[in-house]
């Protein structure tokens, strides 16, 4: 897969820009985790709450690593069962994530989509996962296409990316905390999640 403007995404990420793309489940917004002014500027964007936390997202489970402690076992399992795909998973972040990350709490979500324009823009950028929220203003609906992303991002967001015919499929992750060997679901969305 490759992206035209590859060049374009890492400049403007690198200097501290955000940018727009698609995911498996609907569009994003994000930018790179160890620069603080570019989150702030998707919460300004956003109009978003401080108490909100981001997610980080990846192409690969494995650039996620540095940023949680050693996971549960149940942890593992779902890992291996949902992702890639459409399964947020809050564990414990270690401290290589920044609390204006987290809005302060002592855990992340990370994820990594099924999307091949999504993990492309990761294998070129800087260490390979975004900060990262959905493509819209709050409390609006959530863009499920490049048009809708556009026009909620045109003039906010410094880069909206085509999808290049890689859709996403309009419904929001499942957000799953795992505490231990608890399981709390904090949002119900396209994965019904079952240990099986």
């Amino acid at each position: 897969m490759q992206i035209k403007n590859e060049k374009e995404i890492v400049e403007v990420l690198n200097q501290g820009g955000v940018i727009a793309y698609v995911t498996d489940t609907v569009w994003g917004l994000g930018c790179l985790p160890q620069n603080e002014k570019a989150v702030k500027k998707i919460y300004e964007i956003k109009k978003r709450e401080a108490q909100k936390p981001l997610i980080l997202m990846s192409n690969e489970v494995y650039n996620l690593l540095d940023y949680v402690e050693p996971m549960p076992k149940i942890a593992c399992k779902l890992i291996k069962k949902y992702f890639p795909g459409a399964l947020t998973l809050v564990v414990k972040k270690s401290k290589n994530t920044p609390d204006y990350i987290t809005s302060g709490m002592d855990t992340v979500g990370i994820r990594v989509p099924d999307n091949e324009v999504f993990k492309r823009i990761c294998e070129i950028i800087p260490g390979h996962v975004l900060a990262t929220t959905s493509a819209n203003l709050s409390h609006q609906p959530s863009a499920k296409t490049y048009e809708q992303a556009f026009e909620n991002m045109d003039g906010l967001a410094d880069l909206v990316i085509e999808d290049y015919g890689c859709k996403c499929k309009g419904m929001e992750s499942t957000v799953c905390g795992v505490f231990g060997d608890d399981l709390k679901i904090f949002r119900q969305g396209a994965i019904n999640i079952s240990l099986d």
